[in-house]
């Protein structure tokens, strides 16, 4: 099994940073399609209130459960803060999505032990690997 199915079938709970309340937006049409694929969604924004029918929270930090993937939907100059923040959460996995790339925080990231997958769409990934 390559790396990619590995977290994704392993993975339950997935806080997506950035998501929108927008349903044009991709990080909506990702996070609902997740959703509808038996994912746990916890939506981070401090802008909302609450998205998918799930309440958002400010911050990583702000999250009261356990997280296996940080998906982010927020642009590269962002990522640090975020990957230092799902340090602290004890995430597995960080997932930057398609256009987000920052190698100096992946680099943090997996020297801290986490996976990290950059620059790919995990609902694509998903689809492509063909998992339910």
């Amino acid at each position: 099994m390559n790396r990619v199915a590995a977290i994704l079938g392993e993975a339950r709970t997935i806080a997506v940073v950035g998501l929108s309340a927008r349903r044009f937006r991709p990080s909506h049409g990702v996070a609902e399609y997740l959703q509808r694929a038996g994912y746990r969604i916890i939506p981070v924004n401090p802008k909302i209130a609450e998205v998918l029918g799930e309440r958002s929270y400010a911050s990583l930090d702000e999250v009261p459960e356990p997280v296996d993937i940080v998906d982010i939907f927020r642009r590269p100059e962002h990522v640090p803060a975020i990957v230092e923040a799902a340090i602290r959460k004890g995430a597995k996995t960080i997932w930057m999505q398609e256009g987000v790339v920052h190698e100096e925080a992946a680099r943090r990231a997996e020297s801290a032990g986490l996976a990290v997958i950059m620059d790919r769409c995990i609902l694509k990934e998903h689809k492509r690997l063909g998992l339910k």
